[in-house]
């Protein structure tokens, strides 16, 4: 059986252009442009990995109506209107309007309405045909999923109700019409409606998952106001608290509006934690907490928001490693790859729901903490996460560098497992120049730079405590790694770092967009980064829209495929974050300028990835073709490129901003209201003759009005 974490392929595409997707953290659902779920398709209303509708089909007096118009007013709900032609052989217009308002959360909510365009009274029949087969999200997304024939159907007055039991998962889906006479059936559910001339009339269908014989709690009920349900209230929040972008180009600030709404839809927030949230990895196949996903993207986006950087670290530190298990690749202090919850993941688990497949969870774990620090979160909320710090920092040690060699390498322990643990994670993501593949264990170059980039952060963290005997041993440690780093990962005849050294300790000698996260750590030798720096920009790295993720000249690259010379926007902003780091501010608002204009491709919204094509050859970016949009550290992306464009870097505990914006001119003038330092909103605008900055004039902080240094 192929495993969740494992699956080496790409999610189906619907055959229909105009696939719509509506998110509420675990819960959505993929319908077409009318609104129906069609069964032969990857549609579906999907809770918690289960795909609890496979089939959902509207029709009014057995008519399917027509689409005219989707609208998308909230990550959560959609309206989809529709005309039914009036039923003589002379008719030309249209009798009804039918729109359909649908409610993504815990489950679904749909209202159906019905506008009588006639001057005379219409009774219709409003029918929906209903199925479930309970399938794994993996059984549909790499097209396994098939009839079932152990579905049961209970009907009640207007409830009808499915149960499938799987590898002792009990799922139900309880279907409900609100009408005064309707009526559950084999097929499904349905009512008559009586519309009198110029009118409307409208009844609702509620869908509620039970999961072991537990009722989730709508997060949409029937007949109370969608405007104050939890979705609504949570997602006006987040827009209000976010930053405000007023710029010259307009497509800088579409991307970043698009962006804040993205990561908002994308959260996850703990049922018994009702503060915490975490954000998921992508919609629509990705609705569940990633490790590394998670850290970097709640790391990109700390101007935003920092509760979303805090809650990861304390979701992920609930569920860190506490004993050996081969079969989920656990261990004392690593950090998890991914949670699922359905039977595909369960039955690989031995019952579990958490895999630990990942090489730098456990090091980001630590970065993150540290950054989130930096940023001014409080002191207790750090300091309650330092002992999940510290067994990370083991793990690392022990675990994680299993030889002793002072490099973190992974191997995986299960057949089942992931054949590769870094962020290029596909099953020929780590190759050497000439395209063979590289045997584990594995050490990679990123993953180097994160460890180092945690030693630094826990010195520092320490430091802030006064304890000077364990800020010293960090700091030792770091020092050590960087130099070893730099004297084993150096390639000196090619000129770039290896991205990684393979299980005879051999550089692996490809020319991979990795490098540039070790530019945004800090563990590059200074007097070797115009190399990284120029190799990163040159013809063969830079496609124009973005940094590829191998270099064109290597052995494996093909533009269209998924790791080995496809643009992801975050990795290309993570190296644009390095450029400015050492000072290579050209680089980088190369990079900035690049992607920016990818985006306007997208509709101002920076998918996962995108082909490698040359910029040169095609007028516009070429589509990745399952790529997740939105998915998390694509939206984090933009925000990223402006925190480096404006070279923001606060060390909040030390009362020390370093700002020294260094923003192209097609930007200006920019201003930027609401980022968030500390408990203070800051607003920094940006001209072509100077800069100022609002909001600190009654702290301690001190505005250093320099880039920090690299070091």
């Amino acid at each position: 059986m192929t495993q969740p974490w494992a699956f080496g392929g790409a999610p189906p595409a619907d055959d229909s252009s105009a696939a719509v997707t509506l998110i509420d953290g675990s819960t959505f659902v993929i319908s077409d442009a009318a609104g129906d779920v069609v069964a032969e398709r990857p549609h579906g209303l999907f809770v918690r990995d289960i795909r609890v509708l496979s089939r959902w089909t509207l029709t009014v007096d057995g008519a399917a109506p027509l689409p005219l118009r989707v609208e998308r007013p909230a990550p959560y709900a959609g309206t989809f209107i529709a005309r039914i032609p009036e039923l003589r052989d002379d008719a030309v217009d249209s009798a009804l309007l039918v729109v359909r308002r649908r409610y993504a959360g815990n489950g679904m909510r749909e209202d159906v309405t019905v506008h009588n365009l006639l001057r005379r009274p219409v009774r219709c029949r409003i029918g929906l045909v209903i199925d479930a087969d309970f399938a794994d999200l993996f059984e549909v997304k790499d097209g396994r999923a098939a009839p079932p024939t152990d579905v049961a159907r209970q009907i009640d007055g207007p409830e009808l109700r499915l149960r499938r039991v799987r590898q002792d998962h009990r799922m139900e889906a309880v279907i409900r019409i609100d009408a005064a006479d309707g009526e559950a059936d084999r097929d499904g559910v349905h009512c008559w409606l009586n519309v009198p001339p110029r009118a409307i009339a409208s009844t609702s269908i509620q869908v509620v998952p039970v999961i072991q014989g537990v009722p989730l709690e709508a997060r949409h009920p029937a007949g109370q106001s969608v405007d104050r349900s939890v979705p609504a209230r949570l997602m006006q929040a987040w827009r209000l608290g976010s930053p405000v972008v007023e710029t010259a180009d307009p497509g800088l600030a579409r991307v970043l509006r698009n962006s804040v709404e993205d990561i908002g839809a994308l959260r996850i927030f703990d049922p018994l934690h009702a503060e915490r949230a975490v954000v998921a990895a992508g919609a629509p196949w990705f609705m569940a907490v990633f490790g590394r996903d998670s850290l970097l993207t709640s790391w990109m986006v700390l101007p935003l928001d920092s509760s979303l950087a805090l809650g990861t670290l304390q979701t992920l530190a609930q569920h860190q490693g506490s004993r050996s298990d081969p079969a989920t690749e656990e261990e004392p202090g690593r950090i998890l790859h991914e949670i699922r919850f359905g039977p595909s993941a369960s039955l690989a688990l031995g019952g579990g729901s958490v895999y630990y497949g990942s090489a730098d969870a456990t090091a980001l774990f630590v970065m993150l903490l540290g950054e989130l620090r930096r940023w001014g979160r409080a002191d207790h909320e750090v300091r309650a996460l330092m002992p999940h710090a510290d067994r990370a920092m083991r793990w690392l040690r022990e675990f994680g560098d299993a030889d002793g060699d002072g490099f973190v390498e992974y191997r995986r322990k299960t057949d089942r497992g992931l054949i590769n643990q870094g962020w290029k994670d596909s099953w020929d993501g780590i190759n050497f120049a000439d395209g063979r593949l590289a045997r584990a264990p594995i050490a990679l170059a990123e993953v180097q730079a994160y460890t180092f980039a945690a030693y630094v952060a826990r010195a520092r963290l320490a430091d802030e405590e006064g304890d000077a005997g364990t800020a010293h041993e960090w700091h030792r440690r770091a020092a050590e790694l960087k130099a070893q780093f730099n004297s084993a990962f150096w390639v000196p005849e090619r000129g770039w770092y290896a991205i990684g050294l393979d299980a005879e300790k051999r550089p692996i000698d490809a020319l991979s967009s990795n490098i540039g996260h070790c530019l945004w750590t800090g563990i590059v030798d200074e007097e070797k980064a115009e190399q990284v720096a120029d190799h990163l920009l040159s013809p063969d790295m830079f496609s124009g829209w973005g940094i590829r993720t191998l270099a064109a000249s290597m052995g494996r690259y093909n533009p269209l495929s998924y790791h080995n010379g496809s643009v992801w926007p975050h990795d290309s902003a993570i190296c644009m974050a390095g450029l400015v780091r050492y000072g290579y501010v050209d680089h980088a608002q190369r990079v900035a300028d690049g992607l920016l204009d990818a985006a306007a491709h997208f509709g101002h919204r920076l998918p996962e990835l995108f082909a490698g094509f040359d910029r040169a050859d095609f007028d516009a970016p070429v589509p990745y073709p399952t790529a997740c949009s939105p998915q998390a550290w694509a939206a984090a992306a933009p925000v990223l490129l402006l925190r480096s464009l404006l070279r923001l870097d606060p060390q909040l505990p030390g009362d020390r901003l370093w700002c020294a914006p260094a923003v192209p001119d097609r930007y200006l003038p920019l201003q930027v209201r609401n980022l968030r330092l500390g408990p203070s909103p800051v607003s920094i605008e940006v001209r072509a003759d100077g800069w100022s900055i609002r909001g600190l004039e009654d702290s301690p902080v001190l505005v250093t009005r320099t880039a920090r240094p690299p070091g």
